[in-house]
């Protein structure tokens, strides 16, 4: 099994470079099948999750050649079959995405229902009514779904709650469908739009996206390139909070600040001492103060980096209320912190209060999903003595080569298989 060790307590120094962002390279990838020809796609994070999900397209005839680190060319023209591997899909909630493309190209999909991370009910109905509305057909096999149209006809689909990922794949579906889309209540992260200028780059007529109302203008077909994956917005707010915790001058390169201005923000609240650049961030040791926060859509704060600022929130003068509000079951981690000498309380499932500054403790600890999984590790350089974090698979899904980069800044973490 591989876990993590760290010995932790320590200052860090130095640089640490943002990938390319998780969240729209699985759906690049994905949006590739809309077009027959090969595209170079750049700046790709190598982590489980990309890996997963090229199992998954490879399966299906996808040919996925790598040319450098972080450059892979796509070519999807000789794709073989419509129905995704049941027990590939299942264990990737990312592999929904292949759906839209793949509707939308070869008129049907089969695929299970996905798996992933486990933080509360994550259905996919909005998925299906939203192909639906796109005259699409669907049949209930019992453990598969199938998917069927010989042509999406476009449409108003109002949103009955936003959704990123909903929003990017009736985007995708969209794109080849006769008639014009519109999707009202679209959800508008960075991510989002970053989709759209990939598609719009490939032929789309795509506006309003990063908007709450998105027109897709359908398109006969749609050509291909190269493209360049943005920053990841939430490893660049979780290496701020690492240098923060850690009381440590880091710069934060190749990263996009504006993506994540209400982190930004609430950390000015807590007196966090930092120099923002347009494309770096440097943290400075800090005196803390507590500081509320509410999850949110975006541009509100991200859920991804609740975890981590309740962590940084356990160092802070003060009390501290933390209320998630997307996800059921994502506070459940805290448990956890208090083993490691966090005086933190459960209100309810969805708000915490956290007392602090407290010394926290080095544990042997289990990381429940990514996020709380990456919020343990900063944890563990924060506490004194040393921390064995297992189940280790779920972190590295979401944060590439996490182990060397943070050696780098002086961390003292090694991952080791046993």
């Amino acid at each position: 099994m591989e876990k993590y060790i760290i010995n932790g307590n320590n200052q860090l120094s130095g640089e640490i470079k943002v990938a390319g962002a998780k969240n729209l390279a699985l759906k690049i990838f994905p949006a590739t099948i809309l077009s027959d020809q090969p595209c170079l796609i750049k700046n790709v994070p190598e982590i489980e999750d990309t890996l997963r999900l090229w199992e998954i397209m490879e399966d299906l005839g996808v040919k996925i050649e790598k040319n450098q680190t972080g450059q892979y060319t796509v070519s999807t023209k000789n794709i073989t079959k419509t129905e995704l591997n049941n027990e590939l899909v299942k264990k990737l909630r990312a592999s929904i995405m292949l759906a839209g493309p793949m509707l939308a190209r070869f008129g049907q999909v089969t695929l299970a229902h996905p798996g992933g991370c486990i933080i509360g009910k994550r259905p996919i109905d909005l998925f299906l009514e939203g192909f639906k509305k796109l005259g699409a057909e669907m049949i209930d096999n019992g453990e598969t779904y199938t998917l069927k149209a010989d042509k999406l006809i476009g449409n108003k689909i109002i949103l009955p709650q936003i959704s990123v990922t909903v929003t990017e794949n009736l985007m995708m579906a969209a794109t080849l469908a006769q008639g014009t889309t519109q999707i009202k209540n679209a959800a508008m992260e960075p991510e989002i739009k970053a989709l759209a200028d990939y598609l719009n780059q490939q032929g789309a007529k795509i506006t309003g996206a990063g908007t709450p109302e998105i027109t897709i203008e359908g398109v006969e077909k749609l050509n291909a390139g190269e493209f360049k994956i943005i920053p990841d917005r939430i490893e660049t707010g979780t290496f701020t909070i690492l240098g923060l915790i850690t009381n440590s001058n880091i710069k934060i390169t190749d990263c996009q600040p504006e993506h994540i201005e209400n982190l930004l923000y609430s950390l000015k609240k807590a007196n966090a001492q930092l120099e923002i650049g347009s494309d770096y961030i440097i943290t400075k040791p800090s005196k803390l103060i507590a500081t509320n926060i509410i999850t949110h859509e975006y541009p509100g704060f991200p859920t991804d980096l609740q975890a981590p600022f309740t962590v940084l929130m356990t160092q802070a003068k003060g009390l501290s209320l933390i209320h998630e509000t997307i996800f059921d079951g994502r506070l459940f981690y805290t448990d956890i912190l208090n083993q490691m000498g966090a005086n933190i309380i459960m209100c309810d499932p969805h708000r915490i209060v956290i007392q602090g500054p407290t010394q926290l403790y080095g544990r042997n600890v289990v990381s429940p999903d990514l996020r709380a999984g990456i919020a343990l590790v900063l944890a563990a350089l924060a506490a004194q003595g040393t921390t064995v974090i297992e189940n280790i698979y779920q972190i590295n899904r979401g944060y590439e080569n996490i182990t060397e980069r943070l050696q780098k800044l002086g961390a003292d973490i090694k991952q080791i298989n046993q």
